[in-house]
């Protein structure tokens, strides 16, 4: 499968993409004709209002065999995910100001659990805003064992960036078919119809947005080049999937809907699109192909020049959420602590660990497929062994950092609630985390030898 997958490159783009064995399915020159190609359905899907500036605007034009229209009634969703575990109810719990963190999120397996597909796996662990009113975010982590069967997910709240960190995902959308391994990302925008299969246990995370979309960070002093480039960015070719045979198992069409999940029944696959063109688009990245810039003089850089997607919100220069790596990369700063600063922020920071160890924390405590949160204002840094090492043993030469290793964080200007689930319904998290700081003593010296 990995093998015959096809994709087209570039981030932003103004695609076009046919299955290769309908060729002519797209018609010429327009995007509605009075009869489409081959007897098709011409289908816009907009992610952005219509009247939009040329340079914002986000819709593509899919032609199908039958319009999406065509499902019975949606109902409230009753077996899968429950209100604790997927919600945007942000006052269910107290506020918490604390430096939190989580030990590995448990993965269902089939000898302790039925089958758990990437719907029922959705997890919240903490958010703010409200997609009704277009304002704010989630993050959420799938824990799943299972494949999505006849079933598709469509998000109306707002976009997903998939994060794998335990085993790939084969994602079937509107679009085509994508794989994304652990080390990648994917983004399915707001509206688009997927599903994901699984090859065994499986672990990742998801920050979702609910008012506008990703894009590359402006550069500024940087130039024209670094961090990720729009080439690395990959959508998948249009694929059509034909399951009428089936006339007595209906495929779910499942909607999450301001914060609860709904669902419907249709015959057919939503995947019988044809041919498709236009900029709205789900896409991947593998993370490997990011440019580090980094400090070769002195001082750290902040953490900003790691960003590989931002979504902003309305204030210049301020993000609703940037999505933050801390990849491999050369350490050669003269005179300078090296690691992370010492810092209390005006945004809030939740990070996760894909492979490896982070260079801030200890192995034990901060593990791949766990996560931390840093609240907006709640001071944070490295613990007290990585201050040791790093102040007063370490000889400042150029070296290799994070080798084999992959964090990432999820960066917001608004103020996020941890949810029930993530506080007592996991399990997991770290009741001991502060205690990383203990060992730090008190240096000072009021006379300089």
């Amino acid at each position: 499968m990995r093998d015959e997958l096809k994709y087209l490159s570039g981030f932003g783009n103004e695609f076009s993409s046919e299955d290769e064995r309908w060729p002519g399915s797209l018609p010429p020159g327009q995007n509605s004709p009075q009869r489409c190609p081959r007897g098709l359905y011409a289908e816009q899907l907009s992610g952005t209002a219509f009247t939009c500036g040329r340079a914002d605007n986000r819709r593509s034009w899919l032609y199908r065999a039958r319009p999406s229209v065509c499902h019975g009634p949606f109902e409230p969703v009753a077996d899968e995910s429950g209100p604790e575990h997927l919600t945007d109810d942000w006052d269910r719990t107290p506020p918490n100001p604390n430096q939190l963190r989580w030990k590995p999120f448990e993965v269902p397996t089939r000898q302790d659990t039925d089958e758990v597909d990437f719907v029922r796996g959705l997890h919240t662990i903490c958010g703010a805003g409200d997609p009704r009113a277009r304002a704010g975010l989630a993050v959420h982590v799938y824990l799943c064992n299972a494949s999505m069967r006849r079933k598709a997910l469509y998000n109306s709240d707002g976009d997903f960036l998939i994060v794998p960190q335990l085993g790939p995902l084969l994602i079937t959308t509107e679009f085509g078919r994508m794989r994304v391994e652990s080390n990648e990302i994917c983004v399915v925008q707001r509206g688009m119809r997927f599903s994901v299969k699984v090859y065994g246990p499986s672990r990742g995370y998801i920050l979702e947005v609910y008012d506008n979309h990703f894009q590359l960070p402006n550069l500024g002093p940087i130039g024209a080049n670094g961090l990720a480039n729009p080439r690395d960015f990959l959508t998948p070719t249009a694929h059509y999937e034909d399951d009428d045979e089936d006339e007595v198992n209906d495929y779910l069409i499942i909607n999450k809907y301001q914060g609860r999940l709904f669902r419907a029944a249709q015959r057919h696959s939503p995947y019988d699109v044809v041919a498709w063109h236009g900029n709205y688009v789900p896409y991947k990245y593998n993370l490997e192909r990011f440019m580090v810039i980094n400090s070769v003089s002195f001082d750290h850089c902040d953490p900003s020049i790691f960003t590989v997607l931002t979504c902003p919100s309305d204030k210049p220069g301020t993000a609703i959420a940037d999505f933050v790596i801390f990849p491999p990369r050369w350490s050669v700063q003269e005179h300078t602590f090296r690691p992370p600063y010492y810092h209390r922020n005006c945004m809030s920071e939740f990070m996760g660990l894909i492979r490896g160890s982070y260079e801030a924390k200890d192995r034990e405590g901060f593990q791949p497929g766990g996560a931390s949160l840093h609240s907006m204002m709640t001071p944070h840094g490295p613990d007290a062994a990585c201050y040791e090492a790093a102040s007063g043993q370490a000889e400042l030469r150029p070296e290799r950092v994070a080798d084999g290793t992959q964090a990432f964080m999820f960066e917001t200007y608004y103020g996020l609630a941890v949810t029930e689930w993530a506080l007592r319904g996991c399990q997991k998290l770290d009741p001991k985390y502060q205690d990383c700081w203990r060992g730090l003593k008190k240096n000072f010296k009021t006379t300089e030898k």
